[in-house]
């Protein structure tokens, strides 16, 4: 059995883009094709339950003053683990903290909150019975009026998948964004061509024409600081960052088959036996790329718009192992216990996740373990066959699924 921490497991990457992309409700963990979202289908499916583990800052709260209390808390059982993380200009710096005597609450060691920063909390709690469940939040910190700084993703000195996609999601909407594309810098060595496509008024994506190669290294430049990216609205970052690009894998989900293909550099690695979206809640076709690894995860089908009359989610998971983010509105890849083992490789059950086999608490030796070990934020999982149109290219880190001379013009510099 594999320890399983419920922490966010990156792969040597933590995004720090704010996870605000269209279509994403914030923090929300859950499954999501044209239906709008959802967990596995399943048999012998958990009862749901209530919220095991609160956390204040609440999730996807903005604007963050430096002076609010951060407390993590269970009203029954005990933590069993905290992992704070806080992000600024694409580096991470963790949180000391800790848990009370009594195991019922977190409280960090300082006193204030770090301006300008996203914060991410990973929480493992255990109730009276032995079971755990898992929570992961997301908040954001002041940033003042007059400025905009831009969240960035990967993280500095990452090693990711050959798909990763060069990301700013800005606090603020921009209008001048000519000024503002020219003042950010992508490029890499060995030297490729990197272009730029804004997706709305606050997100601005690079990336290359292909995928990146194999140990290339990639460096960001933030030239940012006082460029008025809005009229009285001011730039407030100045600094350089890099990323390594790790070993090209790339799987393909056949979504008829029920299988997916896992190659590395181009040879074939496994075909393993997954589930897909079921026929009316059927999975995205197209390129997605993985953009946040957690172990251990909570999904609730309230947060993805899958509510019963009562308004609670039609399903509530706290323990979902080895899941694999694809998309913002909630696409995952991820590993599923609760199915009957025949239906992988036989049967689409879910609401538009791609699941594999897996065991309560995560398994290392199951196709579910295997595949997250052997993978990075950045590589791409490509689903075909599905009844479903192609995710659209905002939808998490989508870009690939656009031509280049589509790509391009998305430039606001002509």
């Amino acid at each position: 059995m594999r320890h399983v921490t419920g922490r966010a497991r990156r792969a040597g990457v933590a995004l720090t883009a704010v996870l605000t992309w269209a279509g994403l409700l914030a923090g929300a963990v859950g499954c999501s094709g044209a239906g709008g979202g959802g967990l596995d289908r399943v048999l012998g499916k958990p009862a749901a339950v209530e919220d095991a583990i609160r956390v204040s800052p609440g999730d996807g709260v903005r604007e963050v003053r430096a002076d609010e209390p951060l407390l993590v808390r269970v009203p029954d059982g005990r933590l069993e683990s905290v992992k704070v993380v806080a992000s600024r200009d694409a580096q991470e710096t963790e949180v000391p903290g800790r848990i009370s005597a009594d195991g019922r609450s977190w409280r960090p060691e300082g006193a204030r909150l770090a301006l300008a920063a996203r914060y991410s909390v990973d929480a493992v709690a255990v109730d009276g019975d032995g079971r755990r469940s898992a929570r992961h939040t997301t908040f954001t910190t002041h940033v003042p009026a007059e400025r905009f700084i831009g969240y960035v993703s990967p993280e500095n000195r990452a090693t990711v998948g050959t798909g990763m996609i060069v990301s700013l999601e800005f606090n603020r909407e921009i209008t001048n964004r000519a000024a503002v594309e020219r003042a950010v810098r992508v490029s890499a060595e060995p030297a490729v061509e990197i272009r730029p496509h804004w997706f709305g008024s606050s997100r601005l994506d690079f990336r290359p024409k292909e995928y990146w190669r194999p140990g290339t290294r990639v460096t960001v430049s933030l030239a940012l600081r006082d460029v008025e990216g809005a009229p009285g609205v001011f730039g407030l970052q100045q600094r350089t960052y890099s990323f390594g690009i790790g070993r090209h894998q790339t799987s393909l989900v056949d979504a008829a088959a029920h299988t997916m293909e896992v190659r590395r550099e181009g040879e074939l690695l496994a075909t393993v036996p997954v589930t897909a979206g079921a026929p009316k809640t059927t999975t995205y076709n197209g390129k997605m790329v993985v953009t946040e690894m957690l172990e251990l995860t909570r999904m609730n089908g309230a947060t993805v718009g899958f509510k019963k009359k009562n308004g609670k989610g039609e399903y509530d998971i706290p323990d979902v192992p080895h899941a694999m983010r694809l998309t913002s509105s909630g696409t995952f890849l991820h590993g599923n216990y609760w199915a009957d083992p025949e239906a992988f490789g036989r049967l689409n059950l879910s609401h538009g996740c791609v699941g594999l086999r897996d065991v309560k608490g995560g398994g290392a030796d199951t196709p579910a373990g295997w595949f997250f070990d052997r993978s990075l934020v950045g590589d791409v999982v490509e689903v075909v066959r599905s009844k479903d149109r192609t995710v659209a290219a905002d939808n998490g880190l989508g870009g690939w699924n656009m031509g280049w001379k589509e790509w391009t013009a998305g430039s606001a510099v002509t």
